[in-house]
């Protein structure tokens, strides 16, 4: 039997930050000298007192540490907060050897890696927790790194925001990514990816491109393939695709049908020409996708039955969330429909996140995806 203090969370909403932070203050009880780690995730509404808001919990906690970010919604155990401020907080009984914050990494891996390397080559690879800028162009690559250099898994979200993207890593800084480093022999976790999209047609041979401009497919115009893919009833009026078809980028070497999901930004019905949210090259595979209620829902229920039967026996201490924001009520449906079928399925534990601007899983950006990690 796990003797350790309980992760503790709580999640409440609030016409100021202040009031949200109140009512969450009463709920997390009882904090100890066990707690040395604070996750926190805000709305949009109150991005700009994310400063204030962790020296404020970082006070009435005795918690030294804290990470967070903003993100168009929150959640917490079986809710979510959308198009309301609102604040997400869980204290985490981690000792302070056993993770290590970090910030600053905008333009190379190194100097964090530098840093920690004597901790990183440590008994166990780390748990890496990422909040990451999204006008950053080189997060992928960074995100990549990351992972090489440590050996670890990732997880987390990109910041989505109107008021500026902060993000907290013991103190509150923009433009690049930032989180902590947690040791998985002090630690065990177990973490899951659920797709948003169900792939339609064919996976095809990039066969013509430029950047992020696909000119041909399997040696055909690249906008008729998309045509075939998507059916004659959408092929007709293309305007209907937006929203509902994505490109999708499948996972070379993976052993689970993995793909990443990325926009179409662009068709040129002259030339014949699809652009996306991605750079491609010849040899690169591509397949299309479609957004929907039901795939969503299937795949999420797949990904829980997973996480149930690797968990075993060992009870859920605590879990963060990281959705789309493309996501929760606007793919699931009102009523905190997403998060719980998290609890139908797992039951209820202390559980924080946030609807973000991209999702991280592994080595990878992916979209219109959930993240889910528990810690046993």
């Amino acid at each position: 039997m796990n003797t350790a203090a309980p992760f503790l969370a709580a999640h409440a909403t609030g016409e100021h930050w202040r009031d949200a932070a109140g009512k969450i203050i009463l709920e997390l009880d009882p904090v100890t000298a066990e707690h040395r780690l604070g996750f926190v995730y805000v709305t949009d509404d109150y991005a700009e007192h994310l400063k204030d808001i962790s020296v404020f919990l970082r006070q009435t906690t005795g918690v030294p540490h804290w990470v967070g970010t903003v993100g168009f919604g929150v959640c917490g155990t079986g809710k979510e907060y959308f198009n309301e401020p609102a604040m997400a907080v869980m204290l985490a009984p981690i000792a302070e050897d056993a993770f290590r914050v970090f910030s600053g990494v905008s333009d190379s891996v190194d100097p964090v890696v530098t840093q920690h390397r004597a901790w990183i080559d440590g008994p166990a690879p780390p748990l890496t927790v990422v909040h990451g800028d999204p006008r950053n162009e080189k997060l992928p690559a960074l995100i990549e790194q990351f992972s090489d250099a440590t050996n670890g898994f990732l997880v987390g979200g990109l910041t989505a925001a109107n008021n500026g993207f902060p993000q907290l890593a013991d103190d509150v800084e923009d433009g690049g990514m930032s989180g902590v480093m947690i040791s998985l022999d002090a630690v065990p976790v177990q973490a899951g990816l659920t797709q948003g999209c169900s792939p339609i047609g064919a996976v095809h041979e990039v066969t013509q491109a430029e950047e992020n401009v696909l000119f041909e497919l399997d040696d055909k115009p690249a906008l008729d393939v998309f045509k075939d893919d998507i059916g004659d009833v959408l092929a007709r009026d293309l305007r209907r695709v937006a929203g509902y078809i994505f490109a999708a980028i499948p996972v070379s070497g993976s052993d689970t049908g993995d793909y990443m999901v990325r926009n179409l930004v662009g068709i040129d019905p002259d030339s014949g020409a699809l652009a996306i949210g991605e750079h491609v090259a010849p040899g690169d595979r591509i397949m299309f996708c479609r957004r929907d209620h039901d795939t969503a829902v299937q795949d999420m229920r797949r990904m829980l039955v997973d996480l149930k039967k690797r968990t075993g026996k060992s009870p859920i201490r605590g879990g963060l969330y990281f959705s789309c924001c493309a996501r929760g009520p606007n793919q699931f449906g009102p009523d905190d429909a997403e998060l719980k079928l998290l609890s139908e399925e797992l039951g209820d534990f202390p559980l924080v996140g946030f609807f973000a601007n991209g999702e991280i899983s592994n080595n990878r950006l992916y979209g219109y995806t959930g993240v889910l990690t528990l810690f046993l």
